[in-house]
């Protein structure tokens, strides 16, 4: 399907969303080494922890607000949060205000209006778009992040330590941007739905909290879903330490270690530079080849994919594990990121054959939960190196990985079973 054959709504969400992610991720990668170093890093680990609790929370409520108010509404007014948040940030590293807590804070903020956005983001795709052509659209938005990650980190190398205020100052202005760009170019997608939020409103706070209840209660009943969700959440602890035990890890390993000579001069490789190199190596490999490997994987059975892109994962982590070497970091993180891209668009589009259509939303809430849990688990690896070392930390990430592997598959195997026995499914 090409891009100009799309609804305007998601033509005008991949260019507002372009300039956002692009300013996200020069200040994102660096965040675990900021607090690690203002707080240490068990604190952070801790920090790190709680915030992720109540983006877990705000991911659901997303979900049944996008199911119910809309989602037009909710990305707009999730932007608008978002903006204000990391205006907060920059509050935090200015020459007014030096406060890491405040910046912690901000950031907490930020990640809660960030998970109210998704639901309703990814539930407008599948509104929009046939079933065929789910996964080449969200594979698109993915390589459009991507090429964010390509150029956020180089440029976050060189800015975020050094010029931090007008790094969050501009990050909040691209978010007003977006919401802009929302309220000028998109329409609302929400399929009719006779039970309104307002109904329920006009029935008491409590009757609208027990239906959202009530409504994920059967979502996770689906021992399916269930379990998609549990392997994610397991699968996730490998691709979250991107973000999270990475940076510190490259940055006590690689520091200035030799790359070797230009003219007879050592070439010297800071820890900051080499991580956003391999973060930047993740987001080119994924900008140029999603689309193509998404088409690729397409006609192969979902359970061999996903079982071997969670091998994959723990492939890399035990690399990162093993060796010091930068060349040797580029392997790894190009085995990560063929792991990564076997399932970018599949996944999604999965979800979107298990879901009813007036609850896309909330099923997209609910499986959202493979990040937000997945996050909220993720930074206890930041503590873990204090026990255990990084070797034994890598080690015990990759074993998860392993386990999801396994899950997947026998998730697939009752996917299949129930679909041979209705057809219809």
């Amino acid at each position: 399907m090409r891009i100009r054959d799309w609804d305007r709504s998601l033509k005008a969400r991949l260019i507002g969303e372009a300039f956002m992610n692009i300013t996200f991720w020069m200040f994102f990668p660096f965040l675990a080494i900021y607090f690690a170093e203002e707080f240490g890093k068990i604190t952070a680990g801790i920090l790190l922890v709680l915030s992720q609790v109540f983006s877990v929370a705000a991911n659901l409520v997303g979900g049944y607000c996008a199911d119910q108010y809309g989602r037009r509404r909710m990305m707009v007014l999730s932007s608008f949060g978002q903006g204000g948040a990391f205006f907060l940030f920059a509050l935090a590293n200015s020459s007014i205000l030096e406060s890491p807590i405040l910046g912690f804070i901000a950031f907490t903020f930020a990640s809660v209006f960030g998970s109210l956005y998704w639901p309703a983001s990814q539930a407008m795709v599948a509104d929009v778009v046939a079933e065929e052509h789910r996964s080449e659209v969200f594979a698109v938005f993915y390589t459009s992040m991507n090429i964010a990650v390509v150029i956020g980190p180089i440029l976050g190398g060189i800015f975020f330590f050094s010029y931090r205020f007008g790094l969050m100052v501009t990050a909040g202005l691209m978010c007003i941007l977006l919401a802009w760009i929302l309220i000028k170019f998109t329409e609302e997608t929400k399929p009719a739905n006779s039970d309104s939020l307002e109904n329920n409103t006009a029935k008491g706070i409590m009757y609208a909290i027990q239906t959202q209840v009530k409504d994920y209660g059967i979502i996770l009943k689906d021992k399916i879903f269930l379990l998609f969700i549990v392997a994610g959440i397991l699968s996730s602890q490998t691709f979250m330490q991107l973000d999270l035990l990475l940076p510190i890890y490259v940055k006590e390993v690689i520091e200035n270690q030799i790359m070797g000579t230009l003219f007879w001069s050592e070439i010297k490789l800071t820890g900051e530079l080499a991580f956003s190199i391999l973060i930047s190596e993740n987001g080119l490999l994924v900008a140029l080849f999603t689309v193509a490997i998404t088409r690729y994987f397409a006609s192969y059975r979902e359970k061999y994919v996903f079982f071997i892109s969670s091998v994959l994962y723990a492939l890399a982590m035990v690399v990162f594990s093993l060796f010091d070497s930068f060349w040797i970091f580029i392997l790894a993180m190009a085995i990560f990121t063929f792991g990564e891209l076997m399932i970018v668009g599949i996944q999604q589009s999965f979800i979107s054959k298990l879901a009813p259509e007036n609850m896309r939303g909330q099923y997209f809430a609910a499986a959202s939960l493979r990040y937000t849990v997945g996050r909220m688990i993720a930074p206890i690896s930041i503590p873990m190196t204090v026990w255990f070392g990084f070797f034994w930390t890598f080690i015990i990430i990759a074993f998860l990985s392993i386990i999801s592997a396994f899950i997947y598959y026998f998730m697939f195997y009752l996917f299949e079973q129930k679909k041979a026995a209705s057809p219809k499914f």
